[in-house]
């Protein structure tokens, strides 16, 4: 890959044209030799675009919540039940939603197997990666339980933590030969791996729930940005190059969030969003992009590739239709109320009737056609979709597609 431009002196440029040229006059020569001055002046930036060998990422490790928890948090609180993984997996599968997740897309399309979890010890294969997600994970450690606010206790900070452990301990235990030479990553694969990060959302909506008002929950923004780049400092440090991160997406078009903190009708847009969340959302995207830039200038060995997922996930409740579906605001898989979502009574939740479980939270007919899986989560469908308009880079910055992101780009001029 291109690097340096190339560069030539005066008086070489002048003896490198075709002596044709050199008759032709000097003020054609002096504007010729102005135009190659001006393609030379461009070849960095197109050293870069035009770098086409493709990226070799052995593996993947992953950082997040529920968006890329594929079981994380069932191993340790108990497994998500059915109809959880019934259009892909054909049961439970450790992931809240019907099938595969964006994380589940990125490994097919690098050729990897789907990423076990880190603390998942039944029947794990780390040696393409490791998965570090747990549903409910903030980047900020939480100050109550998971019982008290259904927050996970493994935020970003725990998630470093496992790695670093993982990144030591896979080594030792691998010099040992036997099995674990299959089932545990060389050391190399630490360095050419794929580092992508999907989280923040949580800790915009813990703020809520804890009666924050938009104001206080933007305040806190700063300090959440800092811990995450701290994380992705310390990931440098163990060899970390290659870094997928997406933004936050739009919740407040989830049922979750609708039915748990209602809104005036001033502040519901026409998609039937709720205006002042998705605004928040916004702003921490921003400052996660600035985040993601300082980090570039600071960690000069690295690639970050930052993903607007918030885009197109809004994308898709604007123009549900428009991208082949017919529900948006409801979610697939519940029981009850306006979006067909109840925070006691969950998708595959149970009553009891006369002495006997009930299950009440089933599943729509075809999740397909829907946009929310279980009013927290999207479909598998919904993540196809979002995949399919990702993997091009069309959504990135820089705008490599994700075959290409161990390849370092320079920040865009401001």
């Amino acid at each position: 890959m291109c690097t340096e431009p190339l560069l030539l002196s005066p008086r070489l440029k002048e003896q490198s044209l075709p002596l044709s040229l050199s008759l032709m006059g000097s003020r054609t020569t002096t504007i010729l030799a102005s135009i190659i001055v001006f393609l030379v002046s461009l070849a960095p930036q197109y050293c870069t675009v035009l770098a086409t060998s493709h990226c070799h990422f052995p593996a993947i490790f992953n950082f997040g919540d529920s968006n890329s928890d594929t079981g994380g948090l069932s191993a340790v609180f108990g497994q998500a039940p059915p109809p959880h993984g019934e259009s892909f997996f054909h049961g439970p599968a450790g992931r809240y939603c019907d099938g595969r997740l964006l994380i589940d897309f990125i490994a097919e399309h690098l050729g990897l197997p789907y990423l076990s979890a880190y603390l998942d010890s039944v029947g794990s294969n780390f040696s393409h990666g490791a998965n570090f997600a747990t549903a409910g994970s903030t980047i900020r450690p939480q100050n109550t339980t998971l019982q008290q606010s259904g927050f996970s206790p493994i935020s970003l900070n725990v998630q470093w933590y496992e790695f670093n452990d993982f990144h030591h301990r896979s080594q030792i235990v691998r010099s040992t030969g036997r099995i674990y030479r299959e089932l545990l990553p060389e050391v190399e694969v630490f360095s050419q791996a794929l580092y992508t990060f999907d989280i923040g959302q949580n800790d915009l909506t813990s703020g809520y729930f804890l009666n924050l008002s938009s104001s206080e929950v933007k305040a806190n923004v700063p300090d959440i940005l800092g811990q995450f780049k701290d994380i992705i400092t310390y990931i440098y440090g163990q060899g970390g190059r290659n870094f997928w991160i997406h933004n936050t997406g739009p919740f407040g078009c989830l049922p979750y969030v609708l039915d748990r903190l209602p809104l005036l009708a001033a502040g519901i847009d026409r998609a039937g969003c709720g205006s002042p969340f998705n605004e928040v959302a916004r702003f921490f995207n921003h400052e996660l992009k600035n985040t993601v830039e300082q980090l570039r200038e600071e960690l000069p060995k690295a690639a970050i590739t930052y993903v607007d997922i918030y885009s197109l996930k809004y994308s898709l409740y604007t123009h549900t239709r428009k991208n082949g579906f017919k529900e948006s605001l409801r979610a697939c898989c519940g029981h009850g109320g306006k979006y067909n979502y109840n925070k006691h009574i969950g998708c595959g939740g149970k009553i009891r009737v006369r002495g006997k479980d009930v299950v009440v939270g089933k599943p729509c007919q075809d999740p397909s056609v829907w946009i929310n899986w279980d009013g927290v989560h999207y479909s598998q469908a919904a993540n196809k979709w979002i995949f399919e308009h990702i993997v091009n880079g069309s959504f990135s910055d820089p705008p490599v597609p994700l075959h290409m992101a161990c390849h370092r780009h320079p920040n865009p001029p401001q």
